[in-house]
């Protein structure tokens, strides 16, 4: 057993350099190419995640954008039907007003008419009766001529 020990006690001496080397090669690695590129991960990450973030910040500012021109659109379109509510309610209050203007004027051209016409059958009547009496009259005389 003790040579054994001694054995890989000789084998540990002749190991150190190595181990040294392993040792030494480790911390030249971390600081030449392992911290590099830590760093640069890390970078990569922090320009990643801002990326990131700065588009979720986009997305929210576009989203709240969006928000206000559709706000906007709806408030433009309830004014226009407003106003074309309000150019439909003008439109239909002429058009009545000229439909009542347009009966009175009918009416007053019925009337205006009817009384035209009741002179001129009132005025046909006198004549007719004045004719009357004189036709009434020649009739008469033709007929007594007739038998005198």
């Amino acid at each position: 057993m003790e040579a054994t020990l001694q054995a890989l006690g000789a084998l540990l001496v002749q190991a150190i350099p190595t181990i040294l080397l392993v040792v030494l090669l480790h911390f030249y690695l971390k600081w030449v190419f392992f911290s590099p590129l830590a760093r640069t991960l890390q970078k990569r990450r922090e320009a990643t995640e801002g990326a990131r973030e700065l588009a979720e910040a986009s997305m929210k500012r576009a989203a709240g954008k969006s928000a206000e021109y559709e706000a906007a659109l709806a408030r433009a379109r309830s004014e226009i039907y407003r106003e074309q509510e309000e150019a439909r309610r003008k439109w239909l209050d002429d058009q009545a007003r000229q439909v009542d203007e347009s009966r009175k004027q009918a009416h007053e051209a019925i009337h205006g008419a009817a009384g035209a016409i009741d002179a001129q059958a009132a005025s046909a009547r006198r004549d007719l009766e004045s004719q009357s009496s004189e036709l009434a009259e020649r009739i008469s005389q033709r007929v007594l001529e007739g038998r005198a």
